[in-house]
């Protein structure tokens, strides 16, 4: 990214990302540091940048992959796009946790919850009716509407506030 934008390089990203997952082993591995880099490159870069959402975007990996949030241009999804805080099964177990326990069929009723959370929650109409996708689009018509988008942005002059130097995550 960083490279890209040194050489005023537009960025495309196609996100499908099932979040950070938690625990030790992925924050020994550097899940933060990495993120934390991802995420400085991201809202460093003055060039043209679109993100087209393919599939999943949850939490904090969302934010990091060019989310509206850290000044992305143009976002898409497909209507395949699911967009929350966090996927629909972790939701479903932490939200209805006591329920589940306590119903006949904790499987059936799992399933059930999981349907109604993304139906309600996790998909890209919710988030565009929220600002944070500019449209929701079918597959087919990614390429034409990444042109029109990188058309339109062929005279993007955008400038970082003024400053000795950066402070990235090392």
């Amino acid at each position: 990214m960083r490279f890209c934008d040194s050489f005023n390089v537009p960025l495309i990203t196609f996100v499908d990302v099932p979040g950070f997952l938690p625990g030790t082993a992925q924050e020994h591995g550097g899940i933060i540091r990495a993120g934390a880099k991802l995420l400085y490159a991201f809202c460093e870069a003055t060039v043209p940048k679109i993100t087209v959402i393919i599939r999943k975007a949850y939490g904090g990996a969302y934010d990091v992959m060019n989310s509206k949030h850290i000044r992305a241009d143009v976002n898409l999804a497909w209507p395949s796009a699911e967009i929350a805080v966090m996927g629909p099964e972790g939701a479903v177990n932490i939200i209805f946790r006591n329920e589940l326990s306590e119903s006949s069929d904790p499987d059936k009723r799992k399933e059930e919850l999981v349907k109604e959370y993304r139906d309600k929650f996790a998909n890209p109409y919710i988030a565009a009716g929220r600002g944070y996708i500019d449209d929701v689009i079918e597959p087919h018509e990614t390429r034409p509407r990444l042109i029109n988008a990188l058309e339109m942005l062929s005279n993007k002059r955008d400038t970082n506030p003024a400053k000795k130097h950066g402070n990235i995550p090392l």
